[in-house]
This record gives structure tokens, C-alpha cells and sequence, in this order.
């Protein structure tokens, strides 16, 4: 049994003005389901898509903290052209610079309109296959342990583990990786953006939940009330919720 990520969710007090800054910032598509806004290459919906990872913005009542999120997207470009372009862009849009003590870096770190950080990459070989999102990429303090339980919880195969740095994709080699950087500071609130995982065609939802139990997950109350997923944290406290399948 595994679980497969399905969408990055970004919570956002206006998720259709955010929805619509994300859809500009992967070239993708803005969609309106429902109360939320699906960010998904064009030509209509799909989901779950075989390949990428979509970007669901939902709408919550309360602005992000000052804190820095512990999860953010990286975003892959082609060429140093298309690199400063993008960024202008992006400005252009309601894109702030954003200073995460990163110093003299190829990369530019940015704050959605709502202050979720992201950063435009420089070209990177590694990238030029992962579609727009180059990596989700989760801070945490021991990255070895984060790649073990990740390793279970989800079908993707590990690429590269050391004590600062562990990389998990997609079996298939297709999309964006997961990426589990060693950081320094400690989560000290709710996660703004975080993953959302749905068991495969057959597989029982509740037998997922309590193998990821049996890893170190544990329950989460956000507020969600009786609804069809259950919200979990990782060993460090990052959130993510399985979804039930269609």
C-alpha cells in the first residue's frame, strides 16, 4: 500500500486573486470547482493528473503570519532570459521580494501576494523535465528521518538522502520532486502550504491513515469538522490530509 500526492494546497484569504497569480506564475489555468480555486495545465481540468501537481488554493479567514512557511515551491525556468522575465512578471502581478536569509543566490525568492514565499530558479539541468514546479520543498530539522517517513507514507522513490538534503520523485520520473532541505528554526505555525495525498483505485483510506500512524503520523485538528479527509502531521509537524477516493 502507498499513497500518491495529488496537489499542493495553498490557503489564501482570497483564493480566486491567488488562484489566478499561481495560474500566471506556472503558465497553467485558473479553475473555480467550487469554493476553491484548482491551479492545472490548460485544457481543462484533470484530476488527479498523471503527471503533475496541481496547486488547489483554498480560501481560510485568517492572513498568514509573519513567520516564514516551512513548505514552499521552487520554480523551474529554461534560461536566464526566461529566469528575469518571470520575475518581472511576477512583480508586475503583486510579487514581493522576499528576504528568508538567503544571501548572494542564482535563485530569487518571492511572496505571493498573500506572503507565501516561492523562489524563480536559475536554469538546472535537474529541472528540465518537472514541468513549472521544479520541487516542493519542505524545511525541516533531520532530513534522513523526513525521508524515511515520506519514503513509506508516499510511492515516490528516494533520489538522495544525506544529513542536509533528501530528494524523493515520482517512480515514474515525471514532475516535480520532493525536497526536504535541513533549516534552521522551528515550525511555529500552521502551514500555509502543504500536500494532499489520495490512496489508489481499490486501496482503503482508513487502513492508509493507520499505516501512517504506525510511521509517526499523528491527528490534526485545524477546524475541519466531520469532513471526507483526515488532516495529519508528519514527525516534525507538517500537515498534509488523505483524501477519500472518488
Amino acid at each position: 500500500m502507498a499513497l500518491r500526492p495529488v496537489h499542493v494546497i495553498v490557503k489564501a484569504v482570497d483564493a480566486l486573486a491567488v488562484g489566478r497569480f499561481w495560474a500566471e506564475a506556472l503558465g497553467w489555468t485558473a479553475y473555480r470547482p467550487g469554493a476553491a480555486t484548482y491551479v492545472g495545465p490548460a485544457g481543462g481540468l484533470v484530476w488527479p493528473h498523471p503527471v503533475v501537481l496541481g496547486v488547489d488554493v483554498v480560501p481560510v479567514p485568517e492572513p498568514k503570519t509573519p513567520a516564514k512557511n516551512r513548505v514552499h515551491l521552487d520554480i523551474a525556468t529554461h534560461s536566464a532570459a526566461q529566469q528575469t522575465e518571470l520575475v518581472a512578471r511576477l512583480r508586475k502581478l503583486g510579487a514581493t521580494p522576499a528576504d528568508v536569509g538567503q544571501g548572494d543566490v542564482p535563485w530569487t525568492v518571492l511572496a505571493d501576494p498573500e506572503g507565501n514565499e516561492f523562489c524563480v530558479l536559475e536554469p538546472r539541468e535537474v529541472y528540465r523535465d518537472t514541468g513549472p514546479i521544479a520541487a516542493v520543498v519542505v524545511d525541516c530539522a533531520e532530513p534522513r528521518a523526513m525521508a524515511r517517513f515520506w519514503g513509506e507514507a508516499i510511492d515516490w522513490a528516494l533520489h538522495e538522502v544525506t544529513d542536509d538534503h533528501a530528494v524523493l520523485r515520482s517512480p515514474q520520473g515525471v514532475g516535480p520532486y520532493l525536497e526536504f532541505l535541513r533549516t534552521p528554526g522551528v515550525k511555529t505555525a500552521p502551514d500555509r502550504v502543504h500536500l494532499d495525498l489520495l490512496p489508489y483505485p481499490g486501496d482503503d483510506r482508513a487502513a492508509e491513515v493507520d499505516r501512517l500512524r504506525a510511521l509517526g503520523a499523528t491527528d490534526l485538528d485545524v477546524g475541519q469538522g466531520d469532513v471526507p479527509w483526515t488532516c495529519l502531521a508528519d514527525p516534525e509537524g507538517h500537515e498534509f490530509c488523505v483524501l477519500a477516493p472518488h
